[in-house]
């Protein structure tokens, strides 16, 4: 796991070191930290957590849940409990397809109540995106911005505080089991998000995973064996799971080859597998995701060394076609049809939405796919038919900012495949408005990307079945999603 800004590029390995830096040759910056998250005007609240400072713009936020009112909370500081609040309000519906009273970004507060740890990773992705607000659009690809804001400040000292806690833990043979460490790792992916999209995230997935497969059954007999962890802490095991599959699935499309480990299980967390846009990330449907998976191998293979002998390209490319059939035979409507009662409100406008985001995975997989099977067979395949269809499909998603905010990989292949100044425009206003939804600083890294590849691109510099190699090799190993 890395971290960013005066700590930015040390692993989790490097974590007792930052954090003694940050505790003792720091002491007063780490003074100042403290000083600025407790100096809060006491201005009239609507609840005993909600303070205004000089960044909050977005007016009052919801309270926490009733659920919650545990004795805990009353022992947390003023800035503590702003940002448990904010998370509550702002965060869990964020990163969830659609928000309900099963959320489980939101059940893990609970836990965050007794582990200060999966608390300070909690209040560092609250921090950074309140932060992220004041930013614009069009700042500088991986600017460092000054910490200069009440938010900035506390974002880095909450981050810092769930690094130490995560290497002491991490050094403790059973503090290392508890589900809250994996919890807290799984924070850090999306504080990727939140920050650049870039810095090493796949450390922090790695991790994820690798405590996953030590400490979490994956068979019956070993569930049998373990004392029943809870209903609650079962569902968030599974969640954790299945959300980590589909990050380093789509995740290893723009990173380079072979960065990741092999994949997660589904089975991993013990329990059936079972779709939910009310407990997923990006409502993807798992079958597009394992077509994705399996085009990111085949150009691994691709990558190492290409197939020479023709029985082996014939193979190959049988395999890709399989799947690219699979992918066009896929039946989106009736996907979204089956998770009709999950619908906030249930209706027919609701399973179009809904099979419109499958839509935008299904064509974007096979762009994909097809510029794999071009790589593979040394050809290139016109997709303008499919760039168009894809371009359609975000257009009407545009207006839903609920499913929206789901599409940032999509987005970024018609990027990659789009040619005309129309085309690239647009794409370029839908990125300034996922911005604007989900103030997750990967987008706006997206965008840059995409103008200095444009500009590569016109100048002859790439082909297009060459992108599934390029992205990962400029400078950084991209999460856009």
């Amino acid at each position: 796991m890395c971290i960013r800004g005066k700590l930015r590029g040390l692993s989790v390995e490097d974590a007792s070191v930052a954090a003694a830096n940050f505790n003792g040759a720091s002491a007063g910056t780490r003074r100042d930290l403290i000083k600025s998250s407790a100096k809060r005007p006491k201005l009239p609240m609507t609840n005993n957590f909600k303070y205004n400072d000089t960044d909050n713009t977005s007016g009052p936020l919801s309270s926490l849940p009733l659920a919650l009112k545990d004795p805990s909370i009353s022992s947390l500081d003023r800035a503590s409990g702003y940002y448990l609040d904010y998370y509550n309000g702002c965060i869990c519906k964020l990163f969830i397809v659609y928000d309900s009273d099963h959320n489980p970004f939101r059940n893990l507060i609970s836990l965050a109540l007794s582990d200060s740890t999966l608390l300070k990773a909690i209040l560092a992705l609250a921090a950074r995106h309140h932060a992220n607000r004041r930013y614009l659009f069009r700042q500088p690809l991986l600017a460092t911005f000054p910490a200069s804001s009440n938010s900035d400040r506390d974002a880095l000292l909450y981050k810092c505080q769930a690094i130490q806690g995560l290497s002491l833990a991490l050094n403790d043979a059973v503090s290392r089991r508890q589900d809250t460490i994996a919890a807290s790792i799984f924070l850090l992916v999306f504080l990727d998000l939140l920050e650049s999209g870039c810095d090493r995230w796949n450390f922090h997935l790695e991790g994820a995973k690798n405590l996953i497969a030590s400490i979490w059954p994956s068979s019956e007999l070993e569930i049998g064996n373990e004392q029943d962890p809870g209903r609650t802490v079962q569902a968030i095991r599974s969640f954790i799971t299945r959300q980590i599959y589909l990050i380093e699935t789509l995740g290893a499309t723009f990173a380079r080859p072979r960065l990741l480990s092999q994949p997660i299980s589904l089975d991993q967390s013990g329990m059936p597998p079972e779709e939910s846009v009310q407990q997923s990330f990006l409502g993807c449907p798992d079958h597009l995701l394992h077509a994705i998976q399996f085009f990111s191998l085949q150009r691994d293979i691709i990558a190492d060394q290409a197939p020479s002998d023709d029985t082996a390209i014939l193979s190959h490319t049988r395999h890709i076609t399989t799947m690219l059939e699979s992918i066009q035979n896929f039946d989106c409507y009736m996907w979204a049809s089956s998770l009709l009662p999950q619908l906030p409100s249930p209706s027919l406008q609701g399973i179009d939405k809904l099979c419109k985001l499958s839509q935008s995975f299904q064509l974007g997989s096979l762009i994909y796919g097809r510029r794999v099977l071009d790589a593979l067979m040394n050809i290139v395949t016109l997709q303008d038919d499919l760039v168009c269809a894809l371009l359609s499909v975000i257009e009407a998603l545009k207006d839903d900012e609920i499913l929206f905010k789901c599409i940032l990989w999509p987005i970024f292949i018609a990027g990659l495949e789009c040619r005309s100044k129309a085309q690239r425009d647009f794409l370029t206003s839908c990125l300034a408005q996922f911005w604007a939804d989900t103030n997750c600083l990967n987008s706006v890294n997206a965008s840059k990307i995409l103008q200095e590849y444009w500009t590569r691109e016109d100048y002859g510099e790439l082909s297009s079945p060459q992108w599934i190699f390029s992205v990962g090799h400029l400078g950084y190993d991209w999460l856009l999603i």
